[in-house]
């Protein structure tokens, strides 16, 4: 189990480098286009969230020898259903998907994919993947303090900074 702890992690760790790049590369088209960043105060507090998860679920596997959570599999088939949710939710946005809060005066909102039944479908799949991740190997303190980190900062205060931008961009 230990050699699969670590595909994973690596997966992981590489898909968010990915993504940062990807998000990088779409920032500065947008900016090129005229987008306008909101919430750039707190997205410090973001990225900190997801370095130390990342940190505190590799101490917590190898530092308590954990590995062995015999409902595995339950919680690898919600991580799996939430890398699915975030390809979609990635590929609607296509151009305007992004880490930060970017929006482009003149442009319509997304409407398609999971964007048409749910308004933050990117957010659920990031508390799916804080929840199930360290749950796959049995770090249940990791998952619990960071859900609950994550819930919080999102609630309070990323979702309400992306309703506001996104409000100011239609009015």
């Amino acid at each position: 189990m230990r050699g699969f702890f670590y595909i994973v992690f690596i997966f992981v760790i590489l898909q968010r480098l990915a993504e940062m790049i990807y998000a990088k590369s779409n920032e500065k088209q947008m900016k090129k286009e005229g987008a306008i960043e909101s919430g750039a105060a707190h997205y410090k507090w973001i990225v900190l969230l997801h370095l130390f998860f990342f940190i505190a679920l590799l101490t917590e596997v190898l530092y308590f020898d954990l590995l062995d959570n015999r409902f595995w599999w339950v919680f690898l088939i919600v991580f799996v259903v939430a890398q699915i949710l975030r390809v979609w939710a990635l590929a609607s946005l296509g151009r305007f998907w992004n880490t930060k809060i970017l929006v482009l005066p003149g442009a319509e909102k997304v409407k398609k994919g999971p964007y048409r039944w749910l308004p933050h479908p990117n957010y659920i799949v990031v508390a799916l993947e804080i929840a199930s991740l360290p749950m796959i190997f049995g770090a249940w303190r990791t998952a619990l303090v960071f859900s609950a980190a994550n819930a919080l900062l999102l609630l309070l205060v990323r979702i309400p900074a992306e309703e506001k931008a996104l409000r100011e961009m239609e009015g």
